[in-house]
């Protein structure tokens, strides 16, 4: 079993200092000390995740570009939300933000690390290694006193010639999901709260279930955080650990597929390799349908339900 190494092959806090090989970040996180001195070099792509109340906002780390998750970053013919779009729309997307398969990718959100992580690992699925999460985000940023821009955000110089490789078995459906349920070797996590996860708290969106799969386990997202920063590699190595014990193979759900990507970051950076995200999520999995759905605390047989899920 891999130690709790950090990113750069580091115990305890994360690297984010230096440079990775080939002109990559260090790791998949970085601070705001290694991303300031690095602003305006012609490579580097720095892009804006945030969603909902904060997307679009007139504040931003100077020459960030928007990373719309909630319009042009999520497939709308879709069904659920924040659907991940085909390889053809991401690689146009992708273009028209400028950015490049050698380019440098640094990802944060307004909030600290929140839909920042859900943009990193599209990029990811997608093929793109180049990019990192920055650590405590717009927050960090600002508390650091370093510079802001405000108006609209200025047009991608030029088109990038980024071209989407999709990785299977990153981002999966709940098939996938139903059949890690079912494997002694794999743990699925679920990133909401714990009240959405036990039943007792009603989902934000209507027509949902409440309650959780059958043998999930419950990290809410903002437990492997501090003040909007990820946790230590060992702290992260610990919580994983404690609910997963033996397991290395992780698949991870939330309300739509965004803050899944926050404990998938997190694994990452506690050395954990084998990692999914379900991206239909609680969106798809507390429709109504036959899907097994329990409630309280503790995963137990599912009552009343219609069959396996498939």
């Amino acid at each position: 079993m891999p130690g709790p190494a950090g990113p750069a092959g580091t115990s305890g806090r994360h690297a984010v200092s230096g440079q990775g090989p080939s002109g990559r970040p260090p790791g998949p996180l970085v601070g705001t000390d290694w991303l300031a001195p690095r602003l305006g070099e012609p490579d580097l792509v720095v892009l804006d995740a945030s969603v909902g109340a904060h997307r679009g906002a007139d504040r931003r780390i100077p020459g960030a570009r928007p990373f719309d998750i909630d319009g042009a970053l999520s497939d709308h013919t879709a069904p659920l939300p924040h659907t991940m779009p085909g390889p053809d729309r991401f690689t146009e997307e992708m273009r028209l933000l400028g950015i490049d398969d050698g380019s440098t990718v640094v990802v944060y959100d307004a909030v600290g690390i929140y839909s920042s992580a859900r943009a990193w690992w599209m990029l990811r699925a997608m093929g793109f290694d180049r990019a990192a999460v920055l650590d405590g985000g717009l927050p960090a940023w600002t508390a650091a006193g370093l510079p802001l821009e405000s108006g609209d955000p200025a047009p991608a110089p030029r088109r990038g010639d980024f071209t989407a490789r999709p990785r299977p078995g990153l981002v999966v459906g709940r098939a996938d999901v139903a059949t890690a349920l079912a494997d002694p070797d794999a743990a699925v996590f679920d990133a909401r709260s714990r009240q959405r996860f036990s039943g007792t708290a009603p989902e934000p969106r209507p027509g949902l279930r409440g309650g959780h799969m059958p043998g999930a386990v419950n990290l809410p997202f903002g437990e492997i955080q501090q003040d909007g920063r990820m946790l230590p590699a060992a702290r992260l190595r610990t919580a994983f650990s404690a609910l997963a014990g033996d397991r290395e193979r992780f698949v991870f759900s939330c309300g739509s597929g965004v803050t899944a990507c926050v404990l998938a970051l997190g694994a990452e950076l506690a050395g954990y390799r084998e990692l999914s995200v379900y991206d239909g999520s609680w969106s798809e999995w507390g429709l109504p349908s036959e899907l097994p759905v329990v409630t309280g605390a503790e995963s137990g047989p599912a009552e009343g339900s219609a069959g396996s899920p498939r």
